[in-house]
Order: C-alpha cells, then structure tokens, then sequence
C-alpha cells in the first residue's frame, strides 16, 4: 500500500476520533456548542444523548477504516469511505454547514481516489 493512502486513511479515522470526542465528551460545553453551532446550553443538554449516540456511530466509522487498514482489506476500505463521504454530504447539506463538507467529505474522497489509482 502506499503510503500516502496509509496517510489519508488515517487521516479519515483520526477525524472522527475526534468527531467522536466532541460529539461524545464536549457536546454540553462551549467548545461543542461553537463547533456543531448549536442554539443554547440548554439545546445542547437536551440532545446529547443524541450527539453521543452519533459520536459512537464515528467511532465505529474510524475504527472499522483502522480495522480494515491493519487487515489490508481495500473493499472495506472503499465501502466505508464511500458512507463516510455521503454523510459529509449529507451533513453539509442538511444543516446548511459547508464546512462538514470540507472536513468530512474532502479528505475521504481524496482517500477514496487514492485506494482507487494505486
């Protein structure tokens, strides 16, 4: 495997590591507000159990791309960051926040080319 495909992988999987810990562990705090724009503490209060739910859902996202990194399965590999892609679209556009897309979707695409070319 190449190593900047190595590199971007992990990349995708050290994102949403810490997707998972802002989502899972910072939801509540002004750091999680700020980043995810949310209403109000007490919005955020409301729905954490929520954003911790979907923190897990990245953790299982980058644990699989290590997973299948290590196991050196590319259909793994591609499959997962097609799904992460999607959401990075789907994220982007649902809460009109264009930045998921940059950060999400950007770099799995690039991983995804990556995987594909060589």
């Amino acid at each position: 495997m190449e190593i900047i495909q190595t590199v971007f992988i992990i990349l995708v999987a050290l994102i949403h590591l810490y997707i998972l810990y802002l989502e899972m562990a910072l939801w509540t705090t002004k750091k999680g507000i700020n980043t995810f724009g949310l209403k109000s503490k007490e919005f955020a209060e409301e729905t954490k159990i929520m954003a911790a739910n979907q923190g897990l859902y990245n953790g299982f996202l980058a644990l699989g791309l290590l997973w299948f990194l290590i196991t050196n399965n590319f259909d793994g590999i591609q499959f997962l960051l097609i799904c992460v892609f999607i959401a990075g679209l789907y994220g982007a556009y649902s809460t009109k926040i264009i930045k998921i897309f940059y950060i999400q979707s950007i770099p799995a695409i690039i991983a995804l080319l990556l995987t594909l070319l060589f």
